[in-house]
């Protein structure tokens, strides 16, 4: 008997990811034709917990796209390969702790925020810089308008994926 329950552990945890995928990719699916506008996955896959890096991302967008490029993304091709992303867990978002310590890297005063104009040199000046699209929506969702400042610890509250 117990046989029988591990089988459908595995085909009932890959029925919900299926699912869960179907559903994340529905939302863009605008002409309900089972294709989404290629620009859209990075929204889909942030929508399902993930969090690659660009470079993460383009790879990903190679291994789904037609062998001649249309600028849609099929859903037939999509669905293993996010699968097995979300079976291996890749892409998992950064843990609050660490996301603390950098913005505490970038604050050697221990102040607790960061201006508006140190967060935009520390994003667009260094690492792998910003777009200013990432930056007007970073600023938009982070930046305090009455003190024009980021308090770090409540803006990564606010940004850290409930993973329950």
């Amino acid at each position: 008997m117990a046989d029988d329950k591990e089988k459908e552990g595995p085909e009932l945890v890959i029925a919900e990811l299926h699912k869960k995928i179907k559903d994340a990719f529905e939302v863009f699916d605008h002409e309900m034709n089972n294709t989404v506008d290629v620009r859209e996955i990075g929204t889909i896959i942030r929508s399902l917990g993930c969090c690659p890096s660009e470079g993460e991302l383009h790879e990903l967008i190679a291994e789904v796209e037609e062998e001649e490029p249309t600028g849609y993304i099929r859903y037939e091709k999509f669905l293993p390969v996010m699968t097995s992303i979300l079976l291996e867990r890749r892409y998992r978002p950064i843990p609050e702790d660490t996301l603390l310590r950098a913005f505490e890297v970038l604050d050697p005063a221990k102040r607790g925020f960061l201006s508006k104009e140190e967060l935009i040199k520390y994003m667009t000046e260094e690492g792998e810089p910003f777009s200013q699209e990432e930056m007007e929506e970073m600023l938009s969702a982070a930046i305090d308008p009455e003190s024009n400042s980021i308090h770090y610890k409540d803006y990564i509250t606010m940004m850290v994926i409930d993973e329950n």
